[in-house]
């Protein structure tokens, strides 16, 4: 990568080198491994002209995400943060037309349907496309470029809301994408955009959700640039807890946008103050990061010699980012849990750890359980709290490490 995909400068400075890992959702079955694994640099830079964050875009939406690991249902708070969504919209802009790109397997627009309202999703993955379409929702196998949404509106008609949830990182053409929703979405209508919010993942050494399908990291000021691309005006945004740290950006075309709340000028304000608009505000980044990596090697190392057991919990694809950088095999880590079936027997990508389904924990009675999908502390607290019954304690690797009685 020599030039930024969404300005075409060519300053791009690096914030941090993870060294090479492979796709971060591609989990290994049994028959393939020993067979040779295919790995990407990790390298995150930051344009020093309208300040994207980003990563080379070294590997194609298609090799991805046409067959998907990642099942947005088996997450209950975000079906229920996608819950609270669609009741707030609904009763907020009375939509009769919504369309969700990147829907997954239907977690936010069934509830849409729910409420009576005429849906679409648009999904590229056939595998989880289809979980949607056996719930009831109209779902069609597409990645979303201008021609994808114009046709789509040529079929369907505008809609009142598009909704773009975790989507807006894992595409590497930015302004494509983006003039795909400005063709969705009607010329009074509105675009909803959750991502991950740089500044966090910044600020709290959330290191790990870099990982090759998400192609760039957003400040507010950076996806304002972006949006505009397209024909779309940020109108609002909203602080979310989800993911670690992330934000909801409200945009409407650029005829029907009018000025932007107070909100917005209070976020690029806060990233202004992080030093995000200058090098310098990088500049510790990977020290911090290094250091996470030291201290979670540290414990396991130090478990593995007293003789104690420790077993993982979730194979998300940000704890694939954590164990790759780390170096962890199965003699510090001997094997993963995970709620998705479509997991289970296969291993983690570069770091082969097998993948179990979660009632092993309960067998074992490990006496560490390290939690990968930290994101969802609060949730995952709670599911395990059994693991108290033999004196187990839950061990969170970000932002520092954390063991929990």
């Amino acid at each position: 990568m020599t030039r930024c995909r969404l300005c075409g400068s060519a300053e791009l400075a690096s914030v941090v080198d993870l060294g090479a890992t492979p796709p971060c959702e591609l989990f290994l079955t049994r028959e393939r491994l020993d067979e040779p694994e295919l790995t990407y640099p990790l390298h995150l830079r930051v344009c020093t002209s309208c300040w994207l964050a980003q990563l080379p875009p070294l590997i194609q939406p298609e090799e991805t995400f046409t067959e998907y690991a990642y099942f947005s249902s088996f997450s209950t708070s975000w079906v229920e943060h996608a819950r609270e969504f669609v009741e707030a919209a609904v009763d907020r802009f009375a939509p009769g037309f919504v369309v969700e790109v990147a829907s997954n397997d239907g977690y936010l627009l069934q509830h849409v349907a729910g409420r009576g309202v005429r849906c679409l999703g648009i999904e590229p993955s056939a595998n989880v496309g289809q979980a949607a379409r056996d719930k009831g929702i109209p779902t069609r196998t597409a990645f979303l470029d201008p021609e994808t949404g114009a046709a789509v509106r040529a079929e369907h008609g505008p809609a009142d809301l598009v909704v773009a949830n975790n989507v807006y990182a894992h595409i590497p053409d930015v302004v494509g994408f983006t003039q795909g929703l400005r063709a969705l979405v009607a010329d009074d209508g509105w675009v909803s955009i959750e991502v991950q919010h740089l500044l966090t993942l910044v600020e709290l050494n959330q290191y790990d959700t870099i990982y090759h399908e998400h192609f760039q990291y957003y400040t507010v000021a950076a996806a304002r640039r972006a949006l505009a691309t397209g024909g779309l005006a940020l109108v609002d945004v909203e602080l979310l807890p989800t993911h670690g740290g992330s934000i909801r950006l409200w945009a409407r075309p650029e005829e029907a946008g009018g000025e932007p709340t107070e909100r917005v000028a209070d976020v690029l304000a806060r990233e202004k103050g992080a030093g995000l608009d200058e090098l310098a505000g990088y500049a510790e980044f990977a020290a911090r990061v290094a250091k996470v990596r030291r201290d979670l090697l540290r414990f396991l190392i130090d478990a593995a010699e007293a003789g104690k057991t420790v077993a993982g919990y979730g194979a998300p694809g940000k704890g694939n980012t954590l164990l790759n950088h780390c170096g962890i095999r199965e003699d510090l880590l001997a094997y993963t849990v995970d709620r998705n079936p479509y997991k289970h027997g296969r291993f983690t990508p570069g770091t082969r750890i097998p993948i179990l389904p979660p009632e092993r924990l309960a067998e074992d009675r490990p006496d560490y359980v390290l939690v990968l999908p930290w994101n969802l502390r609060e949730e995952l607290t709670e599911q395990l709290s059994y693991v108290r019954e033999w004196g187990g304690q839950l061990v969170f690797p970000i932002p520092s490490l954390e063991i929990v009685p």
